[in-house]
C-alpha cells in the first residue's frame, strides 16, 4: 500500500481571489463555491482515466487569523526554548503576538510568511542585540508591539 501526495497551482488565481473576499460570515459559502470552481477546473484539465485512480481530492481553507496567531505562538515558543537553552529568558505579549500575525498572514500563501516575518522582526535584531551585549541575562527580554512595530524591552 502507498500514499501519494500531489499538490496543483491549478485554481490558485481563482482561489486568491475569492478568498480575498472571506469574512467570518461568509467563509462557509465562499470556500465551498471555490471548491466547486477549483475541482471542474480540475475535471476539465486531467484526463478522466486519471482522476479516476484518485481516491480523494482535498483543497484546503484558507487559515484564520486566529490559527495564524497560534501558529506564532508555537513559533515564539520555540525561539524560546532555544533561548533558554543559553540562559536568555524570552517572553513576548499578545500584542506582539498579533502584529507579527498580521504580517505573516496572506490567505494566498497560509503561514508560511509567519517564519519569514519572525526571521526579519525578531531573530534578526534579537540575534544584533544579544552579540552587542545590549541583553541583561538577568531580566527576560520581552517581545512587544506597537501596530506593526515589534521591540524589545528587557
Amino acid at each position: 500500500n502507498t500514499i501519494i501526495i500531489m499538490t496543483s497551482n491549478m485554481g490558485s488565481n481563482v482561489i486568491r481571489e475569492n478568498f480575498e473576499k472571506i469574512t467570518e460570515r461568509n467563509r462557509e459559502e465562499i470556500v465551498e463555491n471555490t471548491k466547486n470552481l477549483v475541482m471542474n477546473m480540475l475535471k476539465q484539465t486531467i484526463r478522466p482515466e486519471f482522476l479516476n485512480r484518485i481516491d480523494d481530492i482535498i483543497m484546503f481553507a484558507p487559515l484564520k487569523q486566529e490559527e495564524i496567531a497560534q501558529i506564532v505562538r508555537i513559533q515564539l515558543n520555540s525561539v524560546k526554548k532555544m533561548l533558554a537553552g543559553n540562559g536568555i529568558a524570552l517572553e513576548y505579549t499578545d500584542e506582539a503576538v498579533r502584529s507579527i500575525s498580521e504580517a505573516g498572514y496572506d490567505p494566498e500563501f497560509g503561514a508560511r510568511p509567519v517564519k519569514r516575518v519572525i526571521q526579519r522582526k525578531v531573530l534578526n535584531q534579537l540575534s544584533k542585540d544579544i552579540l552587542s551585549g545590549k541583553v541583561d541575562n538577568s531580566r527576560p527580554i520581552v517581545v512587544d508591539a506597537i501596530d506593526e512595530n515589534v521591540y524589545f524591552r528587557n
